[in-house]
C-alpha cells in the first residue's frame, strides 16, 4: 500500500530508541517493530524461522542478515503492520539496508530519525541501566532498592545486561561506528535522514520527532 508508514529510528545503544518507539506508536497508531523482539517471538512461538533461529542461537551461532531479513518481512505481513511500522533496531548495516529496500519494493520507507547522543552519555545512560529478565521492562540502578530487584509490571528479577558493563559498552560502541553509523550518509543520500537531540528530555524527544513526522505529512 503506497501510504504505509515506514519510519527507521536510529542511534547509538542507549540513547532511547525503544522508549521513542513506544511512545510514537501510540500517537501514531502504527507498531513499534523490535528486531529483538522479532526473534523471541518467533523463537516463543516456534515458527519455522522461529525454531531456525532457536537452533542457530543454541549451537552458539549468529543470526544472519538474509534470516533476520525474512523475519522483518514476516512482520511486515501481519495485518496491524500494514498501515506502516517503527523500525528499531533495524537495518543495523550496509547489508541490511540494502535487503530491507528490496523487501518495501515501492512502498518505502518514508523518514529515518537518527537520535543524536554523546557517547559519554550512552556510557552513563546504559551503566545505570537494569532490565527485567522476564518482560524486559527498564529501570535505572537508582529504582533498584525501591522495588527490591523485582519487576513492578511482572515479578521478575531485575538485572544488569552482560551488555551494559563498561568494556561491552565500549565494544557496542565501537560496532555501531563501523557498522552502523555508516547508514547515516546513505540516507541523507536519499532525502529521509533527519537528526534529533537525544539530549533532551524523554518528552522533548519525543515533541520533536513528532514535529518531524508532521512536517512530513506522515501523521
Amino acid at each position: 500500500m503506497t501510504n504505509r508508514v515506514i519510519i527507521v529510528v536510529l542511534g547509538k545503544q542507549g540513547a532511547g530508541k525503544g522508549t521513542q518507539c513506544k511512545r510514537l506508536a501510540q500517537s501514531l497508531g502504527i507498531p513499534h517493530v523490535s528486531t529483538g523482539d522479532i526473534l523471541r517471538a518467533a523463537v516463543r512461538d516456534k515458527t519455522p524461522l522461529g525454531l531456525e533461529v532457536e537452533g542457530i542461537l543454541t549451537a552458539g551461532g549468529l543470526v544472519n542478515d538474509e534470516l533476520v531479513g525474512r523475519l522483518v518481512k514476516e512482520r511486515f505481513a501481519e495485518a496491524d503492520a500494514q498501515g506502516g511500522a517503527l523500525l528499531d533496531g533495524y537495518p543495523r548495516n550496509q547489508a541490511q539496508a540494502t535487503l530491507l529496500e528490496e523487501i518495501l519494493g515501492d512502498d518505502g520507507i518514508k523518514l529515518v530519525i537518527n537520535l543524536e547522543v554523546s557517547s559519554e552519555m550512552v556510557a552513563e545512560r546504559l551503566s545505570a541501566r537494569r532490565v527485567c529478565q522476564e518482560c524486559g521492562a527498564i529501570y535505572r540502578d537508582t529504582d533498584i532498592e525501591a522495588i527490591s530487584g523485582t519487576c513492578e509490571k511482572c515479578g521478575g528479577d531485575v538485572v544488569q545486561r552482560p551488555d551494559d558493563q563498561p568494556e561491552a559498552i565500549l565494544r557496542r560502541l565501537a560496532t555501531y561506528e563501523l557498522d552502523t553509523a555508516p547508514l547515516l550518509n546513505f540516507y541523507e543520500a536519499r532525502g529521509l535522514l533527519v537528526a534529533v537531540d537525544g539530549n533532551q528530555t524523554t518528552d522533548e524527544v519525543t515533541a520533536a520527532i513528532l514535529n518531524v513526522v508532521r512536517e512530513r505529512q506522515l501523521a
